[in-house]
């Protein structure tokens, strides 16, 4: 994974996961690699995927089950889903509007485009 420089990496390799998750890789209670085995495929330091894990652990996105792993909250999918329409909506919309306006771009060259 190539790492950005606009957020800490625990964060990115969450955000990972996340993306994992609405993917289907992982479905509710199914296990997610462990934190070690996590951090060689991504290859960073233990202690940065034991941030994101404890990250997504905070946010009930996974738990623990000690001795066996960390496994996926049942309705995190929706979870996840529910909170990043609602920071697209808050942060990104509000951007790509002033961008469109700047721009000349009308509501139809958007659908155009997407079409």
């Amino acid at each position: 994974m190539t790492f950005s420089n606009d957020k800490p990496i625990y964060i990115q390799m969450a955000d990972r996961l996340m993306d994992e998750i609405l993917a289907d890789t992982y479905k509710d209670d199914d296990r997610i690699p462990s934190v070690r085995e996590y951090s060689v495929l991504l290859e960073v330091n233990t202690n940065t995927a034991v941030k994101a894990y404890d990250e997504l652990a905070r946010a009930n996105i996974i738990y623990n089950k000690r001795g066996l792993g960390y496994f996926v909250t049942p309705g995190a999918k929706k979870q996840i889903l529910k909170e990043r329409k609602r920071l697209f909506m808050k942060e990104q919309l509000p951007e790509l509007f002033r961008q469109m306006k700047l721009l000349g771009i009308t509501i139809d060259d958007i659908k155009a485009a997407y079409e």
